[in-house]
């Protein structure tokens, strides 16, 4: 049922990138137009999400859970930025190609997915990944892909997203609930935040040409570590290890854990490199074969997961 439910909510939100693609094509709108979507979803659209999934009773169970799916989340990000850096030299990954097998796109699409396939009271243990990796990707994935190794703490720190998802958490741990227009407002403009990031996937790739992204081999072997490779491995170690047990709705932390890791390449490390001017096209091109080949792979890896 749950990989019925996933294969729909997928499907839903390609259609939706499809129209992206089409209004791209039939010269509607230009690629660059969806800069100011990227900038809405950055700066309106996350934000409002992050705080909206907050708003739930802090019950025991919810804060076990949460720090549970914390560690979980720690875990298995350090465990991928440890396999990419055993492969690398056999492999020869380059930093854009490592960044993009190590971090995911959970932050767009983690939030719509958990919402529809459990519903949205189980949106906030998405946060636990999504706060993790954005600590991550701003300190290791920023040095890695501007191969400069200081790292920016005041940035990170000051990171919107990261304050809404702090925010968000002092308001559940206080117990204070928005009070109305505000709590659905945020709930409206989070429940955007899939529909807005698929939207500007379609427009990206709608100004590419996709024989020629098909062609590069390389793109192919890293979507294979970020769609097969890392999510096969940590299947079977979220299935196998036991810890389901450690507390309560375990199971279901840990798919939303599993859905956090199996989804494409982070849109951020394109972003990055734009900014440091490290081969943005190619880090574009893996983006989008990653986020092509996800509504495939998911379900997959979900399905083997509740087996």
């Amino acid at each position: 049922m749950i990989t019925l439910l996933l294969i729909e909510k997928i499907a839903s939100l390609f259609l939706i990138m499809a129209v992206g693609f089409a209004l791209v094509r039939l010269r509607l709108l230009k690629t660059g137009d969806s800069k100011t979507l990227s900038v809405l979803s950055v700066y309106a659209i996350c934000p409002c999400a992050f705080i909206s999934a907050t708003q739930v009773d802090l019950t025991s169970d919810v804060l076990q859970g949460f720090l549970f799916a914390i560690v979980c989340a720690i875990v298995l990000q350090v465990g991928q930025i440890l396999l990419t850096k055993i492969l690398a030299k056999p492999l020869h990954l380059s930093p854009i190609e490592r960044a993009a097998s190590i971090y995911s796109n959970c932050g767009n699409l983690i939030i719509p997915l958990v919402g529809f396939i459990l519903g949205d009271e189980w949106v906030v243990y998405s946060l636990a990944y999504m706060s993790v990796q954005t600590i991550l990707i701003w300190t290791h994935g920023k040095s890695l892909i501007s191969e400069n190794h200081h790292i920016d703490v005041r940035g990170v720190l000051l990171n919107i997203n990261l304050l809404a998802v702090a925010a968000g958490i002092v308001l559940m741990v206080l117990g204070i609930k928005l009070v109305e227009p505000f709590n659905t407002f945020t709930y409206d403009m989070g429940q955007m935040i899939g529909p807005a990031a698929m939207l500007v996937t379609g427009m990206i790739i709608g100004g590419m040409d996709l024989r020629q992204i098909v062609a590069n081999k390389r793109v192919w072997l890293v979507a294979f570590i970020r769609l097969m490779l890392i999510p096969a491995i940590v299947t079977l170690v979220l299935k196998f290890s036991g810890i389901v047990t450690l507390v309560a709705n375990g199971e279901s932390i840990l798919l939303i854990t599993l859905l956090a890791t199996i989804t494409p390449s982070a849109s951020t490390t394109v972003q990055m490199a734009q900014i440091y001017e490290k081969d943005a096209p190619y880090a574009s091109a893996i983006n989008v074969i990653t986020t092509l080949g996800c509504i495939l792979t998911m379900p997959i890896w979900v399905a083997l997961f509740m087996a």
